[in-house]
């Protein structure tokens, strides 16, 4: 198992060390996470890049900010065209332009990992189906989904509720989920509907549960790629 990644925002925004060795670390576990997709291992690795590329793109837009706003010298006068051309001029002590250096030089490698990790999602995602269980009731937002993990044979059921929370800006879904139990899957299997009436049975607080069955020939790693894919496809079923 991979050990959590180094490539966080310190790594790019503190470069008072050695500028190589900071290019060196950040191809070393852009390497270990393209290793990590090869093994078909995209959580969370995928999410993680995602979210440090955006970040990264936020710092060079305001550096471009912050370099508008210093002051500037003469760097050099075309007599030929009549143009100044300008310098800026940083506070001294400071490493933003080494730090702007750096991004700019690692996002596009960190675009091209994060690609691989996409390909291998939008994969997943076709390869596996969703259907509803039974008839939807009109509250969807509380049940249960089921999902394969071929690897090992079992089927995982899990109870999932959908939170509603706002911000100033706007109203975001969230999905909690737990985990429930793993059946064996073997060549008596249980229909999704008579699993389905079982924890109507076993949990008597909800008796119309909205319930999702999941397929796919995929053996992929369960948690690191099959379950979060499937919880994505969860929440764009149940909005609909």
């Amino acid at each position: 198992m991979m050990n959590e990644s180094r490539l966080d925002l310190n790594l790019f925004t503190k470069v008072q060390d050695d500028f190589e060795k900071r290019q060196y670390i950040i191809l070393a576990e852009l390497k270990k996470i393209s290793t990590e997709f090869q093994y078909y291992k995209i959580y969370p690795h995928l999410s993680h890049l995602v979210k440090i590329h955006r970040t990264l793109n936020e710092i060079i837009s305001r550096l471009s900010d912050l370099r508008n706003k210093f002051p500037k010298r003469i760097g050099k006068i075309d007599w030929v065209n009549r143009r100044i051309e300008h310098e800026v001029v940083f506070v001294d002590g400071t490493d933003l332009s080494a730090v702007e250096k750096l991004i700019t030089w690692a996002l596009p490698k960190i675009e091209i990992v994060i690609k691989e990790g996409i390909a291998i999602h939008e994969y997943v995602e076709d390869e596996l189906a969703i259907e509803h269980v039974g008839i939807l009731p009109s509250y969807r937002d509380e049940g249960y989904f089921f999902v394969p993990d071929n690897s090992v044979q079992k089927l995982n059921l899990f109870r999932f509720e959908v939170s509603i929370f706002a911000s100033s800006e706007d109203e975001y879904r969230s999905l909690k989920t737990r985990f429930l139990k793993a059946l064996q899957q073997g060549k008596a299997r249980l229909s999704p509907g008579s699993i389905k009436m079982d924890l109507i049975r076993e949990v008597k607080e909800l008796p119309n549960p909205a319930t999702y069955t999941f397929e796919t020939k995929l053996d992929f790693p369960f948690h690191e790629t099959i379950l979060p894919v499937a919880k994505r496809k969860l929440m764009w079923a149940i909005s609909q």
